[in-house]
């Protein structure tokens, strides 16, 4: 199995376990590898450390919060040129997050603003910040890297989606779309799919996100169909140990009558050609 989406320590919040003793966790779980995420720091060095030590494939990138500098080609540059095979797009710092009273950088001290990003058509593209948005994106093209939406709302995600395959960007992934942020409907994951997104549903929701069932989860599997990702987004305190946590996802869809091998293959070899082939 692969896992495209945990977090670990160090990190500004609390995480259930380091950078090696999660490692350790996935190599005996039996995991080809696992995409390591951190919303305020590059993890592409840390990736790269596991990888040499483990010989599992472990990969980093950047999300593009205020700690990177926004949406910042230079973070991008750095980390892709680096080894970083993942960019996301602002996750803490969107402007779904504070709308949505969720955990930003901001919370940890009082005497940083709450400034907010966003990208068309949510913001009005200003001359720098649209030279910037359009950088990044071919920086991505140009290192045929992973661009993950991170927490931007479901119109932001379109529009991204019509930039990114104008520049013949297909490693395109949905970043937990039925989650809270950004709260998009199965019909329009279900149309963004058939586009050739790839469709991400994460342990994380069957654990926190209120209301989520197994259910309403199969649901966006079945919207997702060939595009479809398992991922774990696990690390908190209060989850299980990550490897873990996507075994028990696989099961709880599992249990809502979807394809044994369809999961399987969503946790495993779909999002491992996503990230490396």
């Amino acid at each position: 199995m692969f896992d495209v989406h945990v977090h670990a320590a160090p990190d500004v919040i609390g995480r259930i376990g380091y950078d090696d003793e999660i490692c350790a966790r996935y190599a005996e779980a039996g995991f080809s590898g696992f995409v390591l995420k951190a919303h305020h720091e590059s993890t592409v060095g840390r990736a790269a450390a596991l990888a040499r030590s483990s010989g599992l494939d472990v990969v980093g990138g950047i999300a593009l919060n205020r700690a990177a500098g926004g949406v910042n080609p230079a973070a991008v540059v750095s980390s892709l040129g680096s080894g970083g095979r993942v960019v996301w797009f602002p996750t803490a710092d969107a402007h779904t997050q504070e709308t949505a009273a969720l955990p930003r950088l901001s919370d940890l001290d009082s005497r940083l603003d709450r400034a907010v990003l966003a990208v068309p058509p949510v913001l009005t593209p200003n001359g720098k910040q649209s030279t910037e948005i359009s950088l990044v994106l071919d920086l991505i093209a140009e290192h045929d890297a992973v661009l993950c939406t991170g927490h931007l709302s479901g119109p932001e995600c379109r529009w991204l989606l019509d930039e990114a395959q104008r520049r013949g960007i297909t490693r395109f992934l949905l970043t937990h779309p039925s989650y809270t942020v950004p709260g998009m409907s199965v019909n329009e994951i279900a149309e963004l799919a058939a586009r050739g997104a790839y469709i991400e549903i994460t342990a994380y929701q069957l654990w926190h996100q209120p209301g989520m069932t197994p259910a309403r989860l199969a649901q966006v599997a079945r919207a997702a169909g060939d595009r479809l990702i398992l991922a774990s987004d696990a690390g908190q305190p209060d989850s299980p140990q990550p490897p873990e946590a996507l075994l028990q996802l696989v099961a709880a869809l599992s249990r809502e009558g979807l394809a044994a091998g369809w999961l399987a293959a969503a946790a495993s070899e779909i999002p491992r050609k996503l990230v490396l082939s």
